[in-house]
């Protein structure tokens, strides 16, 4: 039957999360920023606070934290996607230029409106970050991006 196939908004909405994926790992930060709707939100889970809000500061806040990284890889494992909800299984391996190394799971929770991301929960063990990562990234990235 018809039902059997996703509909249009679907599979433009996975299509829109592919590309906000690809930007990402060619570090294009200002593009990723720019998938986002004015207020749309981008919060790591686990860390436990209000993310950034807006294409500007959604932007600032990815170039904050990767900028620094000397190589980060992209694993996708599964992306689900249902109307305006598309869900990322994958693994992102950081490599820092002192040596450091982290495989880092996520699931990426997206909504979306009107061919904008609306919001993005990261979901991740922060402990398995913290354990890897090197003291100065960390000190880096408690300064904030504001």
């Amino acid at each position: 039957s018809m039902n059997d196939q996703p509909s249009e908004r679907t599979v433009a909405n996975q299509a829109l999360v592919e590309k906000f994926w690809t930007n990402l790992y060619r570090r294009d930060f200002d593009a990723c920023g720019a998938a986002f709707s004015p207020d749309g939100v981008y919060t790591d889970v686990p860390v436990g606070e209000v993310g950034a809000t807006g294409p500007a500061e959604v932007a600032a806040r990815l170039r904050l934290g990767l900028e620094p990284i000397e190589r980060y890889e992209h694993h996708l494992k599964t992306i689900v996607a249902n109307d305006d909800a598309v869900i990322t299984e994958h693994v992102e391996e950081w490599f820092w230029s002192t040596g450091e190394h982290v495989a880092l799971p996520f699931v990426s929770v997206m909504e979306l409106r009107d061919g904008q991301i609306t919001r993005w929960w990261d979901y991740f063990n922060l402990a398995t970050l913290l354990d890897g990562a090197p003291q100065w990234w960390l000190e880096h990235i408690a300064q904030g991006y504001r």
